[in-house]
């Protein structure tokens, strides 16, 4: 039989038959997933074969090729990555200003994880009806120089309703991922486009004004026989791996386009002499927070590609 995974728990899984009918089931063997070592061989959003047993669950036998994925750095196991969904048509990174703050970096470092599927992200730079007129000036440059290398920016509320038809308007006929912090509003931004999932809504820790986590495991929603929507746990941290230094130049569009124009074919776009890169920087037409990201990621030792082959 065949399905699609909807939920993970780390030991079982919510797999949808193809008569829509919910089977729990577990794994058969052990799994390896070609190329890639992972705390989580299957994954919301898989495809999977799976037999199905006497008592009504089933066992998952093979996994389908996937088109895409969005992994990161495991926070617990050294050289290991974590798996958060995968075949998904776009993501929503759902971003604050504080409580909880969301770091360009963070950003940054989704937006690469996404680039190497070219998978399409939405930001949404979310309870904007809680900013005074200073933090929301902050708020939308912050949007527009996203805008301006290439990325689709929304900002939204579930108090006002700011954003919310257009959120609605994107999602349709897509499996879309929501992504970010503890208590940056993903499950509630999800109830208000579609009230009837009624997902468990969190609060902010008061004392160290970050999210609390509710979502505790990825789990995919569906909405109509052509659209899912995947609800993740919240992230803290998004370490990569699996990359090299010579990929991140183009993970980066701002930096891809000036690829080819550097006085070096191999130019690392960090100390080389005519570096083009260097140049659009300092004419102001790559952002500098954006290129000292760059800079920080390819510094990182989790960069060293050799390391992260099957054992």
């Amino acid at each position: 039989m065949k399905g699609l995974v909807t939920k993970s728990t780390g030991l079982w899984y919510e797999v949808i038959d193809e008569n829509y009918q919910v089977i729990t089931c577990r794994l058969r063997g052990k799994f390896r997933i070609e190329g890639i070592k992972n705390t989580n061989p299957v994954v919301v959003g898989d495809h999977v074969e799976f037999d199905l047993m006497e008592d009504g669950t089933g066992y998952i036998t093979q996994i389908e090729k996937r088109k895409n994925y969005i992994d990161r750095k495991s926070t617990k196991l050294s050289k290991i990555s974590h798996l958060i969904a995968s075949n998904i048509d776009r993501a929503f990174l759902v971003v604050t200003l504080n409580e909880p703050r969301t770091s360009l970096g963070f950003i940054d470092r989704f937006l690469v994880a996404a680039e190497g599927f070219r998978i399409p992200v939405t930001l949404l730079f979310n309870k904007i009806d809680l900013y005074d007129d200073e933090n929301l000036a902050i708020i939308k440059q912050v949007a527009e120089m996203y805008e301006s290398v290439g990325y689709q920016t929304l900002l939204t509320s579930i108090v006002t309703l700011e954003g919310i038809e257009q959120l609605k308007t994107l999602m349709s006929g897509q499996v879309s991922m929501f992504s970010g912090h503890s208590g940056v509003g993903k499950s509630a931004l999800i109830n208000v486009v579609f009230p009837n999932l009624n997902l468990k809504v969190g609060e902010i820790s008061d004392y160290h004004k970050k999210g609390k986590h509710t979502t505790t495991f990825a789990q995919m929603y569906p909405i109509d026989h052509h659209s899912f929507i995947v609800d993740t746990p919240g992230i803290k941290e998004f370490g990569l791996i699996e990359y090299s230094k010579e990929e991140i130049r183009d993970y980066f569009p701002e930096i891809r386009k000036y690829n080819n124009c550097c006085k070096f074919s191999n130019c690392s776009h960090v100390h080389e002499p005519g570096c083009a890169v260097i140049k659009a920087v300092e004419e102001g037409l790559i952002p500098s927070s954006r290129y000292l990201n760059y800079i920080a990621i390819i510094s990182d030792d989790d960069m060293n590609i050799a390391d992260w082959q099957l054992l």
